[in-house]
């Protein structure tokens, strides 16, 4: 809904900052409806477990497999640090999964909780503290984080239709239950997240990751987000998983807030796909025009300048082709851009250019290096807006890490924020941001600016009015 003739005043929170901020007359804010969060998460939870989709409950399935081998084991995968999945508080799905199988007879043991990391750096003793429940980490259960470069933990499990060699996390493939677990959402190359995409790519080889998230594959236009039909990181992802499929899986649905809003379990993959309409269903919303200006957040994913990607593919959306997108988000690890790998990548493309850059990692000649995929989709965003039409800030990136980024050089505008808490300077970037970008555009246009703002930063997904028809 477009705003009366005075500044629309906007919040937003960032996993650890909320902002307020002014932004001009005549803003357009869009975004999905919001869902209502369960009422009761653990009952929810509790009832999928009982009577999950297309599957026997997960009493029954723990119940077959010691019977089979009373000395049977059990992998629950989980998204690493990287994925805002509920697996502690009173929204918390992790432990309720463990006690069950602990009360069916499984020896805490021979549980092993595995982190999904697929190339990501593992997760930092602290931050695995924080990412799972105390009964968990006192459980005696073992905890474990998948490495996609230890060719001594995979394991060879078949071979793709497109001669892929898929090489496989061993716990997993050996275990005797395998349950997945995780969040879906929106994923800007597979479609939505969760379901089996916890076990490609969360648990495979580097190698065989290198097919998955190849550069042809993502230059498909039906590698989208929301979209699994003739999506071709789904398919690849799919094909993988069957290979060596969960007995079960555990995945939620939730707001940007983190509210959960819905709780599915059961088989595989007609649980992802009940999963995914769900989410599509309170995700996506319609839009009819471009906007000069785009101004939104990287949401509790934006952990780095990585999965910062996600916010300025969504925006890039509702932008007019060379326009404005403003992007800022809240990044207090200590790999506040990403890995070694993607720093340098990021490099290349700001010097050579987006097409440049798609032509090069698609030469026969180029060597495969990990987090190119996301790199990739920057090089998508730029073909359509200059880089130095993109303006970010987080409060722990510094000056010389803004020189590596191909964005809008905020010198002069980070120094003005000098004194600021780290809120008030999100707050004051937006709104310094927003004026330099009208008069960008204005200079440019002739014509008065049109600003959008998008509340749901990554999670809500627009969609043209006549696709949604």
């Amino acid at each position: 809904m477009r705003s009366p003739d005075r500044p629309t005043v906007a919040r937003l929170s960032l996993r650890s900052l909320s902002a307020q901020f002014a932004l001009p007359a005549g803003t357009v804010v869009l975004g999905p409806e919001e869902a209502d969060p369960l009422p009761d998460v653990q009952l929810a939870l509790s009832e999928a477990l009982a009577a999950p989709i297309g599957s026997q409950a997960l009493s029954a399935i723990c119940a077959g497999r010691l019977e089979e081998n009373e000395n049977a084991s059990a992998v629950i995968v989980v998204s690493d640090n990287t994925r805002p999945v509920p697996y502690t508080g009173p929204s918390g799905i992790l432990w309720p999964i463990v006690r069950e199988l602990i009360q069916a007879g499984f020896s805490p043991a021979n549980i092993t909780v595995l982190v999904a990391s697929g190339t990501h750096r593992p997760p930092t003793a602290g931050e695995m503290e924080s990412m799972f429940d105390e009964r968990v980490m006192h459980s005696g259960v073992r905890i474990q984080c998948h490495d996609a470069f230890d060719p001594g933990s995979l394991d060879r499990v078949g071979r793709t239709s497109g001669d892929i060699d898929v090489l496989m996390n061993r716990v997993y493939a050996d275990a005797d239950l395998k349950i997945l677990t995780g969040l879906v959402e929106s994923h800007f190359m597979a479609g939505t997240s969760g379901g089996r995409k916890s076990i490609c790519p969360g648990l495979l080889g580097i190698s065989s990751i290198r097919e998955f998230h190849g550069p042809k594959v993502l230059a498909d236009p039906l590698a989208k987000d929301l979209n699994l039909a003739g999506n071709p990181c789904h398919e690849l992802a799919l094909e993988i998983a069957r290979m060596v499929p969960a007995d079960f899986i555990v995945n939620v649905t939730a707001r940007d807030d983190g509210g959960v809003v819905g709780v599915f379990a059961g088989e595989m993959e007609q649980t992802h796909i009940a999963a995914s309409e769900y989410a599509r269903s309170f995700a996506e919303f319609p839009f009819q025009r471009e906007y000069d200006v785009v101004v939104t957040h990287a949401g509790a994913v934006g952990v780095n300048h990585y999965q910062a990607c996600k916010a300025a593919s969504v925006a890039a959306k509702v932008m007019k082709e060379g326009g404005h997108v403003i992007v800022v988000a809240d990044t207090p690890g200590p790999h506040n851009i990403g890995s070694e790998c993607y720093r340098a990548l990021m490099v290349l493309l700001k010097s050579i250019g987006p097409d440049a850059f798609e032509r090069l990692i698609q030469s026969p000649d180029w060597t495969f290096v990990p987090d190119q995929w996301q790199v990739q989709m920057w090089a998508r965003i730029f073909r359509r807006i200059p880089s130095a039409n993109f303006l970010y800030f987080s409060p722990q990136t510094s000056l010389q890490d803004y020189c590596a980024l191909p964005c809008a050089d905020i010198g002069d505008l980070r120094a003005s924020l000098g004194g600021l808490d780290p809120a008030q300077q999100v707050g004051a970037f937006i709104e310094q941001a927003v004026k330099l970008a009208c008069r960008e555009s204005l200079s440019c246009a002739g014509a008065r600016p049109t600003v959008a703002y998008l509340p749901a930063g990554p999670s809500g997904i627009p969609a043209k009015k006549d696709e949604t028809d």
